[in-house]
């Protein structure tokens, strides 16, 4: 038998030497990947690097531009979905979209309705057949749920039933941890388990390495549109993967941080934050990095948006060089010299139908206002001036921000309060849903902010980020601070058990 007709048919999908350019940019060079009935193909890079184009393509949403795309040997000829479809393959979307106000069974049943003799729906049927198909996955979701009242992990699991129970035999995930908790996490890894036992092939997009070391049998990793790492999960290593991401080692990631002043900029005193029984005392001087560490529910962000006003506190002090801030007030810590990024970038941290340039400038407005005028050449050079500091990629200050990566909308958060004076930086989980090497940027910038004297006080869940950007760390639980690390103890191999041991309250 011929050995391209061999491996084309023991696939259940295959591509071939696939390229494609948009506007004459190329974004895949070359790409050939091939995946096993009953094994999940972890497929990693960073923003931009061709993981979204390989999905559109393999899904039938996009046409390449040479190449051949196979699913159990047959050719995808058309960039149709419904041919995709046809030939066995699903995706479920990062940004899923069912059908909010239908029932469960009705998003389950959609296109291929079950129909009574006379032709009407046969509701009883479908809803009965839904809630066999949701058992197979072991998930007590009741079929006649209207889908609005579901989270977004258990629309997934409806998007990943349909696609499965539809016949696809190659699903194609895509980001699926991105907005979900970590409970979740475990239940989606679940049902990836039972659909490898049944033989469906996966490929899974992230850029989390504990994901690939829980749930891949492959690793592939594409960079700058060619494919650079296609290896078993169980012969390569964490470093290794993100090296071929980023083209450096993993401890590179982190910069050198400059040393502190020693001003005080910022001190909290005896601050009580509504829902919490101990009040918190924190200084962080000028040009620190000030990490808050903690388990899920620790209080860090309500910590952090007390301290900036936009959460309720009930007594306390807080002061930036050496003046007292009105508690409760955003408008007076913005007028102190304070400024927040939010953890949820897309919902409290810009307004993703404005552009770059509306939403760099919307916590200064009033600066470039005059008479109740926009002074409009004074803004577009300010924002403009920001963002070129950031290295934002971008086609300019007119682009959408909900068309950039997550890395450049994150970018855009910060730079918007670099148009005016700021004192001290919150950051809330501040690379959460970014990818490796624009996380390292994002580092370079916190680190270049401290060296000009700014204040940082950063929480993040992301150990390696406490333990390799911060010069302390306090570590919380239950809204109070429990112990602290110095940099020094930040440095010892034995840093994070102790983080842990405090956050857990092992030592109490």
């Amino acid at each position: 038998m011929d050995r391209a007709v061999e491996t084309a048919e023991s696939a259940a999908l295959e591509l071939r030497d696939v390229t494609k350019a948009f506007g004459g940019i190329p974004v895949l060079r070359g790409v050939s990947l091939s995946l096993r009935p009953g094994t999940v193909t972890a497929l990693a890079g960073e923003n931009g690097a061709g993981k979204s184009t390989v999905m559109k393509i393999a899904s039938g949403q996009v046409r390449p531009d040479a190449g051949e795309v196979l699913v159990h040997g047959r050719h995808l000829r058309h960039a149709q979905p419904r041919e995709a479809r046809g030939l066995g393959v699903g995706i479920v979307p990062q940004e899923l979209a069912p059908i909010l106000d239908m029932t469960v069974y009705e998003n389950l049943f959609v296109g291929r309705e079950l129909r009574g003799r006379a032709g009407l729906l046969d509701r009883r049927r479908m809803a009965a057949k839904a809630r066999e198909m949701l058992e197979v996955f072991e998930v007590d979701i009741d079929p006649h749920a209207p889908m609005r009242r579901l989270t977004v992990a258990l629309c997934q699991i409806v998007e990943i039933v349909k696609n499965t129970t539809a016949g696809a035999r190659v699903v194609l995930l895509d980001e699926p941890t991105s907005a979900i908790s970590e409970h979740e996490v475990e239940r989606l890894y679940a049902i990836i388990g039972k659909l490898r036992d049944r033989g469906v092939a996966m490929i899974y997009t992230t850029h989390k390495m504990q994901e690939i070391q829980a749930i891949a049998d492959r690793v592939v990793v594409l960079r700058d549109g060619s494919l650079v790492l296609d290896e078993p999960r169980a012969a390569t290593t964490g470093d290794r993967i993100v090296h071929a991401m980023v083209g450096r080692e993993l401890e590179d990631l982190f910069p050198s941080l400059p040393e502190p002043g020693e001003d005080v900029a910022m001190t909290v005193s005896g601050l009580q934050v509504a829902g919490y029984r101990e009040p918190v005392s924190l200084q962080v001087r000028r040009g620190e990095i000030l990490g808050l560490a903690g388990l899920v529910g620790a209080g860090r962000t309500e910590l952090i948006e007390a301290v900036y006003g936009a959460r309720r506190s009930l007594s306390g002090e807080i002061t930036v060089a050496g003046k007292r801030v009105r508690r409760n007030s955003p408008t007076a810590a913005i007028r102190a010299g304070m400024a927040l990024v939010p953890e949820d970038r897309k919902q409290a941290g810009l307004v993703l139908q404005m552009n770059v340039l509306d939403n760099g400038s919307l916590p200064r407005l009033s600066s470039f206002t005059t008479a109740g005028w926009l002074r409009q050449r004074s803004r577009g050079k300010a924002v403009s001036t920001v963002m070129s500091s950031m290295n934002l990629r971008s086609r300019g200050l007119g682009q959408q921000v909900a068309t950039l990566s997550g890395g450049n909308q994150q970018k855009v958060v910060l730079a918007r309060w670099l148009t005016g004076n700021v004192d001290v930086l919150l950051l809330d989980e501040p690379t959460r849903g970014v990818d490796v090497g624009a996380r390292s940027e994002i580092y370079g910038i916190i680190a270049g902010l401290a060296a000009t004297g700014m204040a940082v006080v950063l929480a993040s869940s992301d150990m390696a980020e406490v333990l390799g950007l911060t010069h302390r760390v306090l570590v919380m639980r239950q809204g109070a601070v429990v112990g602290g690390l110095d940099r020094t103890e930040l440095r010892d191999p034995t840093a994070q058990q102790r983080i842990f041991r405090y956050a857990a309250g092992v030592d109490d």
